[in-house]
């Protein structure tokens, strides 16, 4: 998984109000998402009543398993969002794999996943202003008293702060714990084999066999696993935010 905690790649930048830099992020991002709207117009091409062929009934069952993931963990009444969160985790969980294919990693740059979490607190306010209405969300600051307000609205802040670093920290501490252990691979296959004379110490120490299946191990975790599970939590936590909005 490629990362650099500095920032993303600029690959060009736009003369145009002193210049928009293009980054690595954001060709990557519109790429999986002209991926993604792809496979979505090949799913659901020429769907049938009867007689449905393998690729509708795989649509079919994403769409019936997102739609129940959204149900059972919202309620009937927040079905609607489905398509929202399906497209968030998708989005998260192919950004993050992007790096699979030798792809810059959008999840790996901060200011991918900030504005997926602005865009969804922007909904949680939405949701918190259309149920109480503009009095009611501002009295909800002075709960349970008014000197508790200045740390109501810290709360409310920081909650897509939080979001936003907890899915980039997750993507970046995986890669730099992968990037450590080749490194510690690499540094004990010449330890060992180096010891032995002449040229064969050498080039038997060049050549990393400790590093062989030791790292596809680890990013079986840190990139399958670990790339679902964040796309998984952030989804889960909109859900549950925009829920609680409305009580």
């Amino acid at each position: 998984m490629n990362v650099n905690i500095q920032g993303a790649p600029i690959y060009f930048i736009i003369p145009i109000f002193g210049g928009i830099p293009i980054t690595a992020s954001l060709v990557v991002t519109w790429g999986v998402m002209l991926v993604l709207t792809l496979v979505c117009i090949w799913l659901t091409h020429d769907l049938k009543v009867k007689n449905i062929s393998k690729r509708q009934a795989a649509a079919e069952f994403i769409v019936k398993t997102a739609e129940n993931f959204v149900r059972n963990n919202m309620g009937e009444k927040w079905a609607h969002y489905t398509p929202f969160i399906a497209s968030i985790f998708a989005l998260s969980l192919c950004s993050s794999l992007a790096s699979l294919v030798g792809l810059w990693s959008p999840t790996a740059d901060v200011s991918t996943t900030m504005a997926w979490a602005i865009v969804v607190f922007v909904i949680i306010t939405a949701t918190k202003i259309r149920t109480n209405g503009i009095g009611g969300y501002l009295k909800g600051f002075c709960d349970p008293i008014f000197v508790m307000a200045p740390f109501n609205v810290l709360g409310e802040v920081f909650t897509p702060i939080s979001m936003a670093f907890r899915h980039f920290g997750n993507i970046v501490s995986g890669t730099v714990i992968t990037a450590l252990v080749y490194a510690a691979l690499v540094a004990a296959n010449h330890a060992l084999f180096g010891w032995l004379p002449g040229a064969v110490g050498e080039i038997l120490g060049a050549i990393p066999f400790l590093t062989v299946g030791v790292p596809a191990v680890i990013s079986l975790y840190f990139d399958w696993f670990g790339s679902f599970m964040q796309a998984f939590i952030f989804c889960m936590l909109t859900m549950m935010f925009i829920a609680s909005a409305a009580e």
